[in-house]
């Protein structure tokens, strides 16, 4: 990862946040340059840190870094993040969304399974939720068999949103499967994760994982009190979260598990925000 294209406590805040990612196992990519736009309109992409971030609260006698004075006054902040989406369920998680008065961030998909749905990525944008980019197809076995075909992959994603979606407000991508899957190496080598969240870096995306899961896409249907239970328990001790949950055609429980899992954060004092606020916040 590259520092020196930012300020000196922005640097030294994105060293912090990597080194309480990496104790956690969680993966950090920084924007360094703008992507290429997707049309003349596109504006710049902001240069931050971004991807799932936890600072967990210190257990007494732990070893680690105090966090900046700034950050230390923040309160608990808490990302709901949607993949795979839109879907016949997104309707439902944006009502719940609005009845809560909550952001959120979408990483959409694009084919033919869920073309009918694409305007509600307008709808979620409008509301004031974040969009941002997951797979066009989401086939583990076409995008990860080579770099260019992951790119060649988001390419197309971003061509097909294009309608629906303000091109200038994308800056945050997320690999199907995060940063440190597994699968990819068999169609694609060893490296090659290693080598998209390089490309990634130098192409200006932030990419994001995730230190939270409601585990909603693990194979067996959730209740949304089984949802709901695997969400708070994730959370406990955490001040910053970023949620993994999909908004799928499979996974309507996870809409109606959200209205408790909102009231969960909110009882508990955290501030909602989308990705891309969180890590602006933490600047």
């Amino acid at each position: 990862m590259q520092f020196s294209l930012f300020p000196r406590r922005t640097a030294a805040l994105c060293l912090l946040l990597a080194a309480a990612g990496a104790a956690a196992g969680i993966a950090f990519g920084l924007a360094t340059a703008q992507p290429p736009p997707l049309y003349e309109a596109a504006g710049p992409v902001h240069a931050a840190s971004s991807a799932a971030a936890s600072t967990a609260r210190s257990e007494p006698g732990s070893a680690g870094t105090s966090a900046p004075a700034s950050e230390s006054a923040l309160p608990p902040m808490v990302c709901l993040t949607f993949d795979d989406g839109p879907s016949r369920t997104t309707p439902a998680v944006l009502e719940a969304l609005a009845a809560e008065e909550v952001p959120a961030t979408f990483f959409v998909v694009a084919n033919e399974n869920n073309e009918r749905y694409l305007p509600l990525i307008r709808q979620a944008q409008q509301a004031g939720h974040e969009i941002a980019l997951h797979s066009a197809s989401h086939r583990y076995s076409d995008i990860y068999r080579s770099t260019d075909a992951f790119w060649a992959d988001i390419e197309l994603l971003r061509q097909r949103i294009a309608p629906y979606a303000d091109a200038a407000a994308i800056a945050c991508l997320r690999f199907p499967g995060g940063s440190t899957n597994t699968v990819s190496r068999k169609y694609g080598g060893d490296a090659i994760m290693q080598d998209l969240k390089a490309q990634a870096e130098a192409r200006g995306w932030r990419w994001v994982d995730w230190n939270v899961s409601a585990e909603d896409a693990a194979g067996k249907k959730l209740s949304a009190e089984e949802i709901c239970r695997n969400v708070t328990r994730g959370s406990e001790g955490r001040d910053r979260c970023i949620v993994l949950m999909h908004d799928s055609a499979t996974t309507g429980t996870t809409a109606e598990a959200l209205p408790a899992i909102i009231r969960w954060y909110k009882e508990n004092g955290y501030a909602f925000c989308t990705v891309t606020q969180l890590y602006d916040a933490l600047e």
